[in-house]
Order: structure tokens, then sequence, then C-alpha cells
């Protein structure tokens, strides 16, 4: 059973019946006593009154994946065995991060019937959110107690990453189209593949000529060239601890999952095989051989349940890992935060030779914070921040010189611009023939 708020002030107006009746000369204990066990009574028979919190059947509907940050409606259906009209109080078991709100719900489920109550979740978190249990409590019609039950119905929902940067997919598809259809490389050069014939043009490379379609055509005929539809990426995503570090309203791996998230659905519109990889010590997650449609729920369901680790990022594995997902000539984007000459040797001492058919691109997400500290001169205080934001302005720019010497190709900005910067890339790396 359970006491409600308003036994408590029922007890509290017992003090005008006990004024009075001391005032008529009854003693104290007497009024108290007779006031207390009157409440009692009226206590046991409301409980006695309230139809029972266990003959009933709790069931959950809970969709098994969402969005963080997108309404998700769940709901739960009550049903009422007993021949007492059930009065219930509801709480679900969802934990904080699942968004339920902490409102208790009031249903009316009468005898033999079944009611269904929704419970909106705006999910906060990537990842498995659960509720265990319904806890159940059945009012009397006085409202000073009842009964309470708790029932295990287990409810799960998977959170998948927010994906805000898709607002930019548009635009990139658009440029895409473009690039595909109207751009062809009028010269052969590696990664491109036969597009069509059209007339030769003086200023045209010769060694294009279609000598056979010319002598069919009576003029002479140039072959055009496109971009290869068939080209590999492979997004390696660091989920060490450098990972876990805050920027804005996320961290650098929320920031990181959404670049490979546009950069994915942007190849595989593009005909190119995608590969994922999240690494730190070992392989948190793997996305390969999955290409079209399926591709994009593929990898938001391995990143959902990947969280950043507080290790170091072993990089001769993970470039080791890489090597087992391809071998034919690609695009390499690793997206981690190398900002420290310190935490980097690792990175650069495992770092792979690009070779004139893979290309390596190394997105990392900066702090805007950072450079606001460097600029500040207004006190003694702010003079001491903006010299140690220079000197890590200064390393991250060591990291990314010694990035590019090693042959590769660094991207450093904000959580917001870094994935369609990345995107971008991509694309001129597909008009210039190189993908």
């Amino acid at each position: 059973m359970f006491v409600s708020p308003r036994l408590a002030l029922v007890t509290g107006l017992g003090v005008l019946p006990l004024v009075a009746l001391t005032a008529a000369g009854l003693p104290v204990w007497a009024v108290l006593t007779g006031w207390l066990v009157l409440c009692s009574v009226l206590l046991a028979v409301d409980v006695t009154a309230a139809a029972s919190a266990r003959t009933i059947t709790v069931t959950r509907r809970v969709p098994a994946r969402g969005r963080m940050g997108e309404p998700v409606e769940t709901s739960i259906a009550l049903h009422n065995h007993g021949s007492r009209t059930l009065h219930a109080v509801v709480r679900d078991g969802w934990q904080p991060t699942a968004g339920a709100s902490a409102e208790r719900l009031r249903v009316l489920v009468p005898a033999g019937e079944r009611r269904r109550v929704s419970v909106p979740l705006l999910p906060r978190r990537r990842g498995e959110l659960a509720s265990e249990f319904v806890f159940v409590r059945s009012r009397g019609p006085l409202g000073l107690g009842g009964k309470q039950a708790r029932h295990e119905v287990r409810g799960a929902l998977r959170v998948l990453p927010a994906f805000v940067s898709r607002k930019h997919l548009p635009s990139r598809l658009a440029r895409l189209r473009e690039l595909d259809g109207n751009t062809s490389i009028q010269v052969r050069g590696q990664g491109t593949e036969f597009d069509s014939l059209r007339d030769y043009v003086r200023g045209d490379d010769v060694r294009s000529i279609d000598w056979r379609a010319t002598a069919r055509a009576g003029t002479t005929m140039l072959r055009t060239w496109r971009p290869e539809r068939d080209r590999h990426v492979v997004i390696l995503i660091d989920t060490g601890r450098t990972s876990a570090a805050r920027v804005g309203d996320g961290t650098r791996l929320e920031a990181a999952l959404e670049s490979a998230l546009l950069l994915g659905a942007l190849a595989t519109r593009a005909g190119d095989h995608v590969h994922l990889l999240l690494y730190d010590r070992a392989v948190r997650a793997r996305v390969t051989g999955i290409d079209g449609t399926a591709l994009l729920p593929a990898m938001t369901d391995a990143m959902a349940t990947v969280h950043a680790r507080l290790v170091d990022t072993d990089w001769s594995g993970a470039f080791a890992a890489i090597r087992t997902l391809t071998t034919r000539p690609s695009l390499v984007v690793v997206l981690t935060a190398q900002d420290a000459a310190e935490s980097a040797r690792g990175f650069l001492g495992a770092f792979p030779t690009p070779s004139r058919a893979t290309t390596v691109l190394v997105g990392s997400v900066t702090d805007e914070s950072v450079e606001k500290l460097a600029q500040q001169r207004g006190s003694r205080e702010e003079i001491y921040l903006a010299a140690a934001a220079e000197r890590t302005l200064r390393d991250a720019e060591n990291v990314t010189d010694a990035i590019r010497r090693a042959g590769g190709e660094a991207i450093a900005a904000d959580p917001e611009a870094l994935p369609p910067r990345i995107a971008d890339r991509y694309l001129e790396l597909k008009a210039a023939g190189r993908l």
C-alpha cells in the first residue's frame, strides 16, 4: 500500500476539532486519539476499496530505434482483469537521459477493459536506453492511499547519432550530379573510366582519339573520361582518450561521427564503396561490404553504442586494421584529434605512406574557445591564458605540417564546419580525377 499527501492534509485539519472540543472541556489526548483513529479507519477503507494493482497486465510499445535529439513515441497499455475500476498513477522507469517527463501518468481503466497511455521520450545521449519496470499505483475513492505494484516489463531503445550535418547533403549531392553529368575529365589519368565519345576539338589530347569510332563515323572521335564509380573510401574514427574532450555542446567523437555520416552518404551516392572502422586499442565497430541505401542505417547502428575510452589509441593496430578492409586504391579519412606534438608521435610514426592511388585525409575538430582566449589581453590572467592558447594553436599547426610532410592532407575546423569541409574535399578529389 501507499499513503498520499492528502492524508497528511486531512490529519492536519484535525487541529480545528481539537481546539473546539478542548475548549468544551474534553481531554486533549482523547480528542487527538479519536481523530487519529478516524483518519486510520478512513485510510483503511480507502485502501480496501482501491482496485488491485497486481491484477492488471502491463505491455509496452517501444520502437527499436530512435535518433538523438528527436522525439520518440512510446506507450504503455494497462489491462484491468479485476472487478473494480482502476484509478492508476503510472511511473515508467526510464533513465534520465531518455528525456521522459517527470510527471506521473494518470489513467482510468474500467473493469475488464484496456487503456493505453503515451510516454514521449526525447533522448539526449546515444546508446542503449532501457526501462526495466513500470510502477503502478491504484488510488482509492477518497484519495488518501491505495495499493501499488511493480511490474517487470522491459523496454529498450537504441538511440542513433543525431546526424545534424544531413542538412549539408542536398547541396553536395547537387554538386555531385553536376560533376558526374557535365564535367568529364578530358585526359586519361589515374582513377578515371570511359564515359562517352565526342567530336575532336583542336587542343585535345590526341592519345584519347578512338580510331575505330573515327573510321565508323567518318570524323575524328575522342574518348572522354570520368572518375571511377567503384573506388573505396575508408573512414577511421579514433575512439581513444583525445576524442572524449568536449568541444562546444558535444565531444570530438560526436563531431567525427557527423563527418563520417555525411561523407558516407555522399560517397555511396557517388557509387563508391564505403568502409567504416571505429578503433582505439581494438575494433569497437566495423561496417564493410554494404553499399546503397543499406549503408547509412548500418553506419548509424554501429556508431550508436560506441563511446570514447580513456586509453591511448594504438595507431599501428589502427592502420593495420585499415589494410584488412581493402587493398585497392582508396581514400583513407582519419577522424582524430592530433593537436599536441607529444601525443601525436605515435600517430605520425605509424602514418601510412600515401601513393598515387591512395590519398590520406586527416580531419580534426578544433575548439573556437581556444582562438578566442588567444585574442584576449584585458588582464594579467587573460595574458597568461592567451599565451597558453597560442602555444596550443602553434602545436596544432606543427602537427598539421608534419602530416603534410608525411604526404597526407589535414583539415581542421570547428564541429559545425568540419563535416561539410571534408565532403567538399571529397568532391574536389572527384573533380580532379584523383578518386
